[in-house]
């Protein structure tokens, strides 16, 4: 473990940029995909979503190579026209969405549990200040939108290498819990000690299958998400992308194996969604996760800016092509993207549905279905015909993509409606 870690930190000073557009929030809801696949199921899915990955890094940059192109939205254009480019800004735009989401969700379920640890209370409490949804709008107005309003990413650039920082701090964490916390769980707040626990909740799982496993390849699809990024980053390193892409999508593979391990059998089937809330049913005042639950919001909190400057580029870009800077504009489109994903954070119940309908739609979009068909439209057919292998593996590629998103959305539809009846029904 100390090894591994020692790797990643060093490699990560290498190879920062690759890692940072993989690295995300996604890593919070490993454990609680594990705990309803099972450990072997788990590997297996964990490792064909890291190899299709490669895959599609590597059609990307060879349909790159060919035209010139850097940047995700050009390649639509080059491939399909205006509409293809349009297509994949709405795609990017969306997927950034679902990542503000996910972070100011956190931001969401750990704040009042920072609070309450500074409080020294053990139980949650119905004051204002412990109620997560005023908290996130506070955060978004008094930080995250005067942040959003810069002209310029400037400093905020940098925050990526921090936040990477900060999730092997997590995960450092993970690790070192899974040796301080027994099983069955000694909770606090409202459970009782003498509850009767089941004989198996402590047993390991190596491979079942449940309503909720439809979440497993969404989770780690929205995970394995660093396809935009790819091509900017290409600009820089091109001689060497494909030998990076690798090893840092392995490098991801191992840290989200690991954190995903080591906090299934901490908490076994009591796993949540997000598996740093799950740790204040054993110690809400627990100093480690305190200090763990403070640098992930930083880092959650300064990234939603740097995602959101993307977002805005590109509906400038829609909107207003040609236009020069004007600051009404700037401010306006910031200000609107908040209050819409401010309002989704509210609405929605569980991280689990982010993570669920992100990792459905727009991860197998880019990552299957987009690299798939560029490839196929930007290689020339003299080069590369129809029949040849690439292109028809290129084609299957992009099949296997609109085959997950169909399924995905099914199976997590037939969660939630199931899941509605049985609220309806037991209560």
């Amino acid at each position: 473990v100390n090894l591994f870690l020692l790797f990643l930190f060093t490699s990560s000073l290498s190879l920062p940029p690759f890692y940072n557009a993989i690295m995300g929030s996604g890593i919070l809801g490993l454990s609680y995909a594990m705990s309803n696949t099972g450990i072997i199921l788990f590997l297996i899915l964990l490792t064909c979503i890291a190899c299709l990955s490669c895959y599609s890094v590597h059609l990307l940059l060879c349909s790159a190579g060919v035209v010139g192109i850097r940047a995700y939205e050009q390649l639509g254009f080059r491939a399909f026209g205006h509409p293809g480019k349009i297509l994949a800004a709405v795609i990017i735009t969306l997927h950034n969405i679902g990542a503000m989401s996910s972070y100011l969700f956190i931001v969401k379920s750990e704040l009042p549990l920072v609070i309450q640890a500074f409080l020294g209370q053990t139980s949650s409490s119905d004051d204002w200040f412990m109620n997560g949804n005023y908290l996130i709008i506070i955060v978004t107005v008094c930080i995250i939108l005067p942040l959003t309003l810069m002209k310029h990413l400037g400093y905020l650039g940098y925050t990526s290498g921090f936040s990477l920082s900060c999730m092997v701090f997590f995960l450092s964490s993970v690790i070192y819990k899974r040796f301080k916390i027994a099983c069955p769980l000694e909770v606090f707040g409202n459970y009782s000690v003498n509850t009767v626990v089941p004989e198996d909740t402590c047993t390991t799982k190596f491979f079942t299958i449940n309503q909720e496993t439809a979440y497993t390849i969404p989770i780690l699809a929205f995970a394995f998400v660093c396809h935009p990024e790819v091509l900017p980053i290409y600009t820089e390193l091109s001689k060497r992308m494909q030998n990076i892409g690798n090893v840092s999508i392995l490098g991801m593979f191992i840290m989200y194996f690991f954190t995903a391990i080591f906090g299934y059998l901490t908490f076994y089937e009591n796993t949540e969604a997000e598996l740093l809330h799950t740790y204040s049913k054993v110690d809400p005042l627990d100093t480690l996760i305190l200090c763990v639950r403070l640098a992930v919001l930083v880092a959650v909190t300064l990234t939603v800016p740097v995602v959101l400057f993307p977002i805005r580029r590109a509906l400038l870009q829609l909107l207003f092509p040609g236009r020069p800077f004007h600051w009404l504009r700037h401010i306006i489109i910031a200000m609107c993207l908040l209050f819409a994903v401010n309002l989704l954070v509210i609405l929605v119940p569980n991280i689990r549905d982010i993570f669920g309908i992100t990792g459905a739609t727009t991860a197998p979009s880019l990552i299957f279905i987009l690299p798939g068909l560029f490839y196929i439209r930007i290689i020339p057919t003299n080069q590369e015909p129809m029949t040849s292998r690439p292109k028809i593996q290129a084609a299957c590629f992009t099949a296997l993509g609109f085959i997950f998103m169909t399924m995905s959305l099914t199976f997590i539809g037939i969660d939630w409606v199931s899941g509605e009846k049985r609220n309806l029904g037991g209560h």
